[in-house]
């Protein structure tokens, strides 16, 4: 099992490290070696150089919007597609006029497209937000397929909940990017109970504990 979590090594860091772990994936160079050939393939090599020269120009001065819009413009994209929470419509639109001032067309998705009632899938009455009026359900396959439809190059996701993110990464064809990930209680910023954990939200985030 990899604990590169709790390391203190960090010898995949140095050029000819003198130590490392018992458990360290750099024991298994032959693994290594093929995900390294995935990135000399054409479709990855020019994404994986470019994301990089981002990651320097931009170190610690950019925002996360700014260095998406410089990667879409570094990668000659035209069709961006965007996929989003209708809770943060307001966002998006923001988002989408950004990019579109810096001459892309961007294709936007809202979750609850095709208005399909949650009852349709399963979803019991008590796990509805209002259980009794009509609630669509998040529709991420549909807007990953609606995008892939309007043939989108790059994919940005901006707050789709929990799982649904995930079923919109798992049937989008263009590569996709998170831009905001939704946390609507810490104003979608995620990494606040993180930078918390261990002081105000340590006794909440125990097994058992409750908010």
């Amino acid at each position: 099992m990899y604990t590169c979590s709790s390391c203190a090594l960090h010898s995949c860091t140095e050029e000819n490290p003198e130590k490392v772990p018992k458990n360290c994936p750099m024991k298994h160079p032959q693994l290594l070696e093929e995900a390294f050939q995935e990135y000399e393939k054409p479709e990855n090599r020019e994404f994986y150089i470019k994301s990089t020269e981002i990651e320097q120009m931009g170190y610690c001065r950019w925002p996360r919007l700014k260095e998406t819009l410089e990667f879409c413009k570094q990668m000659n994209y035209h069709r961006l597609g965007v996929a989003f929470c209708m809770g943060l419509s307001k966002e998006a639109k923001i988002i989408a006029d950004i990019f579109r001032k810096h001459g892309f067309e961007v294709v936007s998705v809202i979750c609850k497209t095709g208005g399909i009632p949650k009852e349709r899938i399963g979803v019991p009455k008590e796990y509805k937000l209002k259980p009794d009026e009509f609630e669509p359900m998040c529709n991420p396959i549909a807007q990953a397929k609606l995008l892939n439809e309007q043939k989108t190059e790059f994919n940005i996701l901006v707050g789709l909940c929990v799982g649904h993110d995930s079923m919109f990464y798992k049937y989008s064809q263009a590569l996709v990017t998170t831009l905001i990930a939704k946390d609507r209680v810490l104003a979608h910023n995620p990494a606040g109970a993180v930078y918390c954990a261990e002081g105000y939200y340590e006794t909440k985030l125990q097994p058992g504990a409750e908010f």
